[in-house]
């Protein structure tokens, strides 16, 4: 610790993994190389753009901001205590790191890893129901219970912005954002809004014209189907075609 606040600013790297496939779980390497604003070289989600394949397939132009998926080692004894045998790229990260509370890191913040790499954090990573395909009951056990602090234990997502290989064993140091320390303080994640509100200021509009597309894509068949009946009216009982034959 330094300057006065409570975040560690040096680790190390555990462990690396990438997969060219979308699957959940990725396998260990020997190293692995960062390339400036692409992510991981020879992994499903390296890019510019989105790779996440909900989201991909709607808005592929979204800049990729999940290029490199980061989770503290710390995380894998307390999950081994309520019953879960979880080991380095098994929740799918890219980087295994010791020593470094990245889930309280403010957004912004970079991390150098090995000799020349350099990671950007953009958000925590958020589970979703894949957790619990892979382990039943698992995704419970990342949601945070705290009152203060971040609310999921699952790491964090960045981009790069300095490329270079990384190792198992490679030192992991910290530069936060160029700010005082209560700065810092304030900006940390709160357990509502992880680093999402910080988030939603850079891409707000890009967020909101979403929103918006996605709102009317979802009441359109409800319109069409109103529009479709509301120029059909009960027949009016003095026509023809209701009066009763007179001949």
């Amino acid at each position: 610790m330094s300057q006065g606040h409570d975040l560690a600013l040096e680790g190390s790297v555990v462990a690396v993994a990438a997969d060219r496939g979308h699957h959940f779980s990725k396998p260990t390497q020997d190293r692995i190389i960062l390339a400036e604003g692409h992510g991981v070289e020879g992994d499903a989600h390296a890019g510019p753009f989105v790779r996440h394949r909900y989201l991909a397939r709607r808005r592929p132009r979204l800049p990729n901001l999940r290029q490199v998926h980061l989770i503290p080692s710390e995380l894998f004894p307390s999950l081994l205590e309520a019953g879960f045998e979880i080991g380095a790229g098994d929740l799918g990260e890219n980087v295994t790191t010791a020593g470094l509370d990245l889930e309280r890191m403010p957004l912004g913040t970079l991390i150098e890893l090995g000799p020349a790499a350099v990671v950007e954090l953009t958000g925590l990573r958020t589970p979703c129901v894949l957790i619990d395909r892979f382990r039943a009951g698992l995704k419970r056990q990342v949601l945070s219970s705290a009152e203060t602090g971040p609310a999921f234990k699952s790491g964090v997502l960045g981009v790069v912005r300095a490329g270079g290989p990384v190792v198992a064993g490679d030192s992991a140091r910290v530069r936060l954002p160029s700010s005082s320390v209560t700065d810092i303080k304030s900006n940390l994640p709160d357990r509502t809004t992880p680093l999402g509100a910080e988030l939603f200021k850079r891409y707000r509009w890009q967020i909101q014209i979403y929103a918006v597309r996605r709102a009317v894509s979802l009441i359109r068949p409800s319109l069409r189907k109103q529009d479709r009946f509301k120029n059909l009216r009960r027949p009016d009982r003095k026509s023809p075609c209701c009066r009763g034959r007179t001949s």
